[in-house]
């Protein structure tokens, strides 16, 4: 019992903390270019405001439209209740590194719908444009995490996993952790549409990617599907966090333990968001047929963790 209430916790704070995250890169992002920025609370006052609002849809829509977000925010809860955080167990007894691929997987093909659904111009350029990116990300995802399994050996459970590396101690750091840990930064990058891939913020029709497939949406549709892409952002931070550098994460019900894994976690999430805010601020939005090569490259990395540990 007590591991189900931790499990529903940390499943539960990463839902809540995920416009918190949104808010602190952006503040960090406007501090790094000498602006002042929202306040980091600026997410949820704007969700807040877009649940209180009618959605207003195209007629030449059906239901796919419709069914999007809630597809989009379902798949992503689901997620979060499979993704160690705070302690190794999870609320999900299925936290398995394939159905954590698949479900990144449902949400890009309903988002993809939702685009193409919508009868735009820009939502179809969007769709094609995710599509080409997708061909690399999952593939490259997919064997980072692959890598930690055969690392650890522990299976393919993400808990078991980070639980596995966790106990491994120093033994655990090598190439195949650092290569593997570097292609999963690419393709968080990637996969949540941030720079050097997609502007997050841009308003520019001919350069979106993310933004593009949501132009069609409105009100509680547009709500759900901003709060579901904030998700998958945390999600991936809490998935570099416990798995790549899983050290100070709960194995035990200590409330010792407990404590200092919450402490731990805060540490490794605003450091994660760091790097990623000063990336956004460094680098800039590269030209999308110069995007496969980066893909590609994420690839090799994880291709090359998995084969380290086979010639190391």
């Amino acid at each position: 019992m007590m591991g189900i209430v931790i499990g529903a916790v940390q499943a539960l704070a990463l839902v809540l903390i995920a416009p918190l995250v949104t808010g602190i890169v952006s503040k960090l992002k406007a501090l790094m270019q000498g602006r002042s920025g929202a306040d980091i609370l600026q997410p949820y006052r704007d969700l807040r405001k877009l649940f209180g609002k009618d959605s207003v849809t195209s007629r030449s829509t059906s239901w796919i439209f419709r069914a999007v977000p809630y597809v989009c925010l379902g798949s992503m809860v689901v997620l979060a209740m499979m993704v160690p955080f705070i302690h190794t167990h999870t609320l999900a007894p299925f936290g398995d590194l394939v159905a954590v691929v698949y479900l990144f997987t449902l949400y890009r093909f309903a988002m993809v719908l939702g685009g193409l659904e919508g009868g735009s111009t820009f939502g179809g350029m969007g769709s094609s444009r995710e599509m080409m990116m997708s061909v690399l990300i999952e593939p490259a995802l997919l064997l980072a995490i692959s890598t930690l399994a055969v690392l650890s050996g522990a299976g393919t459970d993400m808990g078991d996993i980070s639980g596995a590396l966790s106990e491994m101690g120093l033994l655990a750091i090598g190439p195949a952790l650092i290569l593997a840990g570097a292609s999963f930064i690419i393709t968080m990058l990637a996969e949540n549409a941030r720079v050097p891939f997609d502007n997050p913020t841009t308003h520019l029709e001919l350069t979106m990617v993310h933004e593009a497939m949501l132009l069609e949406y409105s009100g509680r549709g547009l709500a759900m599907m901003e709060l579901s892409s904030m998700i998958r952002l945390t999600v991936f931070m809490a998935m570099l966090g416990s798995m790549f550098f899983p050290w100070g994460v709960a194995t035990t019900m200590d409330p010792s333990d407990l404590l200092v894994s919450v402490l731990v976690t805060v540490a490794k999430m605003l450091t994660i968001i760091l790097v990623v805010a000063t990336v956004e601020s460094v680098l800039c939005k590269t030209r999308l047929f110069k995007t496969p090569n980066l893909l590609t490259a994420s690839f090799m990395l994880s291709l090359m963790a998995m084969i380290s540990l086979y010639i190391l």
